[in-house]
């Protein structure tokens, strides 16, 4: 019967930490296993896998090109004729009604509209960060209202 007193780990569960370099007798004595001479028998060594020896790094060697703007603004771009498609007489076009008709991916990036296509109905522009120069023409001349 086992009870709290007579609990014991499984046969081969619980093993000693090998002391390393404590004697000839040990059989892990002297070069404590790591062999004779050489880098990784050395305190230090072995060095990180990138190591190339000393010689100039692939990272260093290989020229670095372009460059990444990171004030630059990624903007989703709809088209009129999509918006024509999926748009009513007299709707409010934003951010979150382009969002529900999935021509958007997100309501928290900016959003652009471009000049593709008719303008069929008059729709009210509200919260949109740019229209491209021939999406304005084709909204006004679609007697739609663009607010802020």
């Amino acid at each position: 019967m086992i009870t709290l007193s007579n609990l014991k780990p499984k046969k081969g569960a619980n093993f000693e930490k090998v002391r390393v370099g404590r004697g000839i007798g040990s059989g892990l004595g002297k070069t404590a296993g790591r062999g004779h001479k050489g880098q990784n028998s050395r305190r230090g060594g072995p060095k990180e896998i990138w190591f190339e020896g000393g010689q100039t790094p692939i990272y260093r060697r290989v020229p670095k090109r372009g460059f990444n703007n990171p004030f630059s603004k990624e903007y989703q771009e709809v088209n009129l004729d999509k918006i024509d498609q999926k748009f009513k007489e007299g709707e409010i076009v934003n951010k979150q009604t382009l969002y529900e008709r999935r021509l958007i991916e997100s309501i928290n990036k900016p959003v652009k509209i471009l000049g593709r296509g008719n303008l069929t109905k008059s729709l009210i522009f509200e919260g949109i960060d740019k229209f491209s120069k021939k999406a304005l023409e084709i909204i006004k001349a679609s007697n739609s209202q663009i607010r802020e």
